[in-house]
């Protein structure tokens, strides 16, 4: 085996094989209306002045015959959502104020703060998927050694990182002027988001 597919084999065994799941993965959505959470401007991270975070608890069945990562990106593709990524959460506080936010849990178990050094610390696990409209604050408490989330973006949308007291002014136009998604990452264009985010 040569060096290269040595350290591929070991990248898929941290963050799981790209292998295709293709058609089935909308099958494996779960039926299910999120938890809907507002959260308040602390003065630091904005969140969103109108829509809540949606948390969708147990929303993707994870087959064991399959690597669920590639079950996650799948979803969220046919979904109309794209720019997906494989890792952690970053266990500092941050948000992004010009595109809203997928994050699948593919494996494992976290602790994680939304909305602020203020806001309320879940737990999500496999199978869960929170999504963040513009300017949502996260951070990662704590999480087991196999956490692994899946991300994405909705069309459209420009990725930025908000992290500093000085990003907070610049933020606020930008997150009102964020559009709403078309489809739900989980749903598609039928999905609880479209009324959530009215």
């Amino acid at each position: 085996m040569s060096g290269l597919q040595k350290a591929k084999r070991a990248v898929e065994g941290i963050a799981g094989s790209a292998r295709h799941f293709g058609e089935e993965a909308q099958s494996l959505a779960r039926s299910g209306r999120p938890e809907a959470l507002r959260l308040e401007d602390d003065g630091f991270v904005p969140n969103h002045p109108s829509w809540p975070l949606l948390l969708y608890r147990q929303a993707v069945r994870l087959p064991n015959e399959a690597d669920p990562a590639s079950v996650v990106e799948k979803l969220f593709e046919r979904n109309g959502w794209g720019g997906t990524w494989r890792n952690g959460i970053y266990g500092y506080t941050h948000y992004h104020s010009q595109t809203h936010e997928a994050l699948g849990v593919a494996r494992g178990s976290a602790r994680v703060q939304f909305g602020g050094e203020k806001g309320p610390v879940l737990e999500v696990k496999a199978g869960d998927v929170a999504v963040l409209p513009a300017g949502t604050g996260h951070k990662r408490i704590e999480a087991s050694e196999d956490f692994l989330v899946v991300g994405a973006y909705p069309a459209g949308g420009k990725y930025d990182e908000c992290a500093r007291p000085e990003d907070y002014e610049q933020a606020l136009p930008r997150i009102r002027e964020t559009p709403r998604p078309a489809s739900d990452p989980v749903h598609g264009a039928d999905g609880p988001l479209l009324s959530a985010w009215a």
